[in-house]
């Protein structure tokens, strides 16, 4: 019987583990892709002959896109709205899930139910622009920041995270003779690093990722976030890609002089990534933990 049991737990060892590689492979596999493209000549990518290793190595694509000033303006645009607009989210998503989470609040179904109700309705693109515009935001950063600051998923689950706190750890601070905002900052959110850390992530990465509303709501050019920059450049190699095929190959190559647009593309879009990819390994192992606990009460 232990024989059976012993060969039954390796052959589910070996089951979880190739699955388990199968996964890193198929995640990993177009992040090395986009870096071989993005660190290859403007030839080997045009022929569509690099895999995930880079061909006829080049840093061309990389000085092209430092040396305009679009791309790292842009960058320094992205950091600075998704580090605004993540602490704004936090704050009032924090406050006003702990507020709802305490049953002893006044009119608190009243309040749930009208915060779930922005789930299945809302104003629609057109009478935002109006409001945004009649409130003085428009091409500025809080037309980015403000009109999104609160997501209702992430105030749902910070809500029952907080919830699921034991009720005896805020009696006995009070019982000390701390305050609701005392218990809030000095019990309740150095217990909810899990919860926190796994929906300032999701607010994150919305942000960093974020290019509809910029969109929409910056007219200046000197404003516009990383994604926005990508996505016209992407619509620029789509025109560059339909002049070559059009047989006007020196039209699309004046686009970006001696680098091809897809270089540019793939060598912008490597360097979006990157800040992710530093950042999620620092929260990831709040994540599980808190997606989990905040999901056990409603």
């Amino acid at each position: 019987m232990r024989r059976r049991k012993r060969k039954k737990i390796e052959a589910m060892d070996i089951i979880c583990y190739a699955a388990a590689l199968i996964v890193v492979v198929i995640t990993l596999y177009p992040v090395l892709h986009l870096m071989a493209l993005s660190f290859s000549s403007s030839g080997a990518v045009s022929k569509n002959t690099v895999s995930i290793w880079p061909k006829e190595f080049t840093l061309q694509a990389y000085r092209q896109v430092l040396s305009t000033g679009t791309v790292p303006n842009s960058f320094i645009n992205s950091i600075v709205y998704t580090a605004i607009g993540t602490a704004i989210n936090m704050l009032f998503t924090s406050t006003m899930a702990y507020a709802l989470s305490k049953a002893q609040l006044p009119f608190r179904s009243f309040f749930t139910k009208l915060v779930l109700l922005t789930m299945y309705l809302s104003g629609g693109m057109i009478p935002t622009f109006l409001l945004v515009n009649a409130l003085g935001l428009y091409d500025s950063i809080w037309a980015l920041v403000l009109p999104g600051a609160v997501s209702t998923y992430n105030l749902i689950v910070l809500r029952s995270f907080f919830a699921a706190m034991p009720v005896e750890l805020e009696e006995s601070a009070r019982l000390d003779g701390a305050n609701d905002i005392t218990v809030f900052w000095r019990i309740v959110l150095p217990l909810s690093k899990a919860g926190l850390a796994t929906i300032a992530l999701f607010y994150l990465v919305g942000h960093w990722n974020s290019f509809y509303s910029a969109m929409i709501y910056l007219r200046s050019a000197d404003k516009y976030p990383l994604q926005l920059v990508l996505r016209n450049i992407v619509i620029q190699g789509q025109m560059a890609n339909e002049l070559a095929a059009a047989g006007q190959a020196s039209a699309a190559e004046s686009m970006y002089g001696q680098v091809s647009v897809n270089s540019i593309k793939y060598a912008t879009l490597f360097l979006s990534i990157v800040p992710m990819m530093f950042i999620y390994p620092f929260i990831q192992k709040y994540f599980v933990k808190g997606v989990m606990i905040g999901s056990l009460k409603g």
